[in-house]
């Protein structure tokens, strides 16, 4: 099975990154020759494609990455077949503006933690050979509806607002006094293990976070100054927005 990827940009970097680590062979992938693509191809001994209608031609999975913008003339006028699967990480692209024939399309939003297999990624509609190759980045989850992807890919957004968080973290410990190296692992696993708790348990999140609320202690301390400086509604007007973008109902 040949793996091609429309789009070379920082996310496919990742993307390729993951796939190889996974042990997937650089023989079994085609880039489209823009972008990293070259400097990717020298680098891990990846194949290019002549052209987009050449990589169409030669894969079974088609994963594309470019912006969300040029994704439909991208894709345009290539030569699709049937038992194909084009599978798009072009957020705010919604399946009906993605013409590809007899191809089957499956929209998938993973993150750029896939170079270390760590990736969570949405997916709407489940296409089983699509999921075997994302798998390999990280734990897929495919959502019942194309609305229920829309919604799940402001994730991507959190994602970077996290990372975010973790540097703010880490910085300000510094700042303190930390060292600088001690204080951004102990952040970034912080949220690993904050992270992870919740996913591995069926446990209520209230429950979870109620245990580390205690009366009078210094996470309470920390969540009061935050709500008065108006943390929870700021935090839900961004996913608000991120979310209206991607639906097409605001140009912010």
């Amino acid at each position: 099975m040949i793996v091609g990827i429309i789009g070379v940009g920082h996310l496919a970097a990742s993307i390729l990154s993951g796939l190889l680590r996974a042990g997937v062979e650089p023989a079994s992938i085609l880039l489209s020759p823009r972008g990293q693509a070259h400097a990717l191809s020298a680098r891990w001994g990846i194949p290019l494609a002549v052209d987009n209608d050449d990589l169409v031609t030669r894969a079974d999975i088609v994963l594309l990455s470019v912006r969300p913008v040029d994704a439909p003339a991208a894709i345009a006028d290539l030569p699709w077949r049937a038992g194909q699967t084009l599978v798009s990480f072009c957020a705010g692209v919604t399946i009906s503006h993605l013409e590809a024939g007899p191809a089957r399309v499956m929209r998938a939003m993973p993150l750029t933690a896939a170079s270390i297999n760590a990736s969570p990624t949405v997916c709407f509609p489940a296409v089983e050979r699509a999921i075997a190759v994302l798998k390999k980045l990280g734990p897929v989850i495919p959502l019942g509806s194309e609305d229920e992807f829309e919604i799940a890919t402001v994730n991507a957004a959190v994602y970077g607002w996290a990372q975010d968080l973790i540097r703010q973290s880490a910085d300000w410990a510094t700042a303190q006094g930390g060292d600088a190296v001690a204080m951004r692992k102990l952040a970034a696993l912080t949220f690993v293990a904050a992270g992870r708790l919740i996913a591995e348990t069926d446990r209520p999140m209230e429950t979870l976070i109620g245990e580390l609320v205690t009366p009078g202690g210094i996470t309470e301390l920390g969540l009061d100054v935050l709500a008065s400086e108006g943390q929870p509604q700021a935090w839900q007007a961004a996913c608000d927005t991120v979310l209206l973008r991607l639906s097409g109902r605001s140009k912010a």
